[in-house]
């Protein structure tokens, strides 16, 4: 069955008050993309901003009738891309989009969107208390073009009784984080006991270091892990750290060398995965903050006691701790009445205050987007977001808003999965990697 919400918001005038000589009605229409039941307070959100909007014009004795159409019912990430940018074409746009921070810049150069600084108050509460690295994610070429809808974070994470069969105390195991923040305890420390915990049959060959089996933002993780860096804040343009890159994926041949890692470990079923990390097969593996829901329903009722997380360890001394955080946001697309583009902005202003942003963080295991969200019960009560949010957030960057990282990371990942397998070394993966950039991005490449 499609999924559609429809929910009209009618603004009653106060007692006494004359009625408007006409009222407003107007549809605002959301489309949510990699959404499911428990992302729902993506739409949900807009609907109760309407709802005070409309409350807000009836005191002020107007009348404003606001229709809140969503949609979330796509089949993956094509269909919803797709959608939206067949839609800007034809002028059939919806009027807000919930989708990855990197559409930003494709989206913007496009005209499919504008900015929604043009709208609302950026100095204002609550847009003034969102987590300025996630308002920088949300923005390009110095224009805040949207407004992170969620945050997240994507950690390391180890089984504690594998630890313990290694003969770390539960203090030690507990100290680990703090030890992976200041570059104390590095990924050559994992390889290391990965290794051990495979030789002393605590593990199977093959679980000791269990990465995620598809390309996605964490491998560039692994990348500033050895000292890469993504973009270049002067110029702007994409930047490939050869030594960086070719160390990252000495990293991965070395695991699978010591059978820690399975050559042929991509592509593995997503669902496997999950339930293997969930119940302990691997000693230690990456994943996302949203992981922390999906552990409980594939049976581990017992996280605290079980897991432990930090940031990606540092590679070497080149690099660093580091985690990315990945925020959908909120954007205006382009319409030919500029009332809904200020309407759709003022109610992605209000759907943003901490209690609003709280109900969705909560429900899908996602982090805050405001400051003041440790003040709000629902948030500061639950201990993953809590503590998540305490020990990654703050430190998290993203992957650039630039036309052609998406070009850049398939390469990265490429060149990554053809070192691991074994089809060529690190360095003539990197070699590959970098005459492909060379003639997809040109001079936007800085080479180092």
């Amino acid at each position: 069955m499609t999924f559609r919400t429809k929910k009209t918001v009618l603004a009653a005038c106060m007692f006494g008050m004359a009625l408007p000589a006409m009222a407003e009605d107007m549809t605002i229409t959301v489309w949510a993309g990699g959404s499911n039941d428990g992302d729902s307070y993506r739409i949900e959100a807009i609907e109760m901003a309407a709802d005070i909007l409309s409350r807000e014009a009836a005191i002020l004795g107007e009348e404003l009738n606001i229709t809140v159409d969503g949609r979330r019912d796509f089949t993956g990430w094509d269909e919803f891309k797709q959608g939206v940018t067949l839609g800007a074409e034809a002028g059939t746009a919806p009027s807000i989009v919930v989708t990855s921070h990197l559409d930003i810049a494709p989206w913007s150069q496009a005209g499919y969107i504008v900015p929604v600084e043009d709208y609302v108050d950026l100095d204002s509460w609550p847009l003034n208390n969102v987590y300025p690295n996630l308002m920088e994610i949300a923005s390009s070429g110095g224009t805040q073009w949207g407004i992170p809808q969620d945050a997240e974070s994507r950690p390391f994470f180890f089984w504690r009784e594998t630890l313990t069969k290694l003969g770390y105390s539960e203090d030690e195991i507990d100290a680990l984080p703090g030890k992976i923040a200041s570059g104390e305890y590095t990924l050559q420390n994992v390889l290391a006991d990965a290794t051990k915990a495979v030789e002393m049959g605590i593990v199977e060959k093959g679980y000791g270091f269990y990465p995620r089996v598809s390309n996605g933002p964490d491998y560039a993780q692994f990348y500033q892990s050895f000292g890469g860096e993504m973009m270049d804040p002067e110029s702007g343009k994409l930047v490939l750290d050869k030594t960086a890159m070719t160390e990252f994926y000495q990293f991965f041949v070395d695991a699978v060398a010591a059978g820690v890692t399975r050559q042929n470990h991509i592509g593995t079923e997503w669902d496997q995965w999950y339930n293997e990390v969930a119940n302990g097969r691997a000693a230690f593996w990456h994943g996302g903050t949203w992981h922390y829901g999906r552990y409980a329903n594939e049976g581990n009722d017992d996280f605290w006691n079980t897991i432990q997380f930090s940031l990606i360890p540092a590679g070497n001394d080149k690099g660093r701790a580091n985690t990315i955080t990945h925020p959908l946001v909120y954007l205006v697309m382009n319409q030919e009445d500029d009332r809904i583009e200020e309407v759709a902005a003022q109610l992605i202003a209000i759907a943003t205050e901490p209690r609003l942003n709280s109900l969705h963080a909560i429900k899908s295991n996602h982090l805050a987007v405001t400051e003041a969200q440790d003040n709000v019960e629902l948030y500061s009560g639950n201990r993953w977001a809590s503590k998540a949010t305490e020990a990654l957030l703050g430190s998290a960057n993203a992957q650039p808003n630039h036309l052609q990282y998406g070009a850049f990371s398939e390469a990265m990942f490429s060149g990554l999965e053809s070192a691991w397998t074994g089809v060529q070394t690190p360095a003539e993966a990197v070699a590959e990697v970098e005459a492909q950039l060379r003639a997809a991005i040109g001079d936007d490449l800085i080479v180092r």
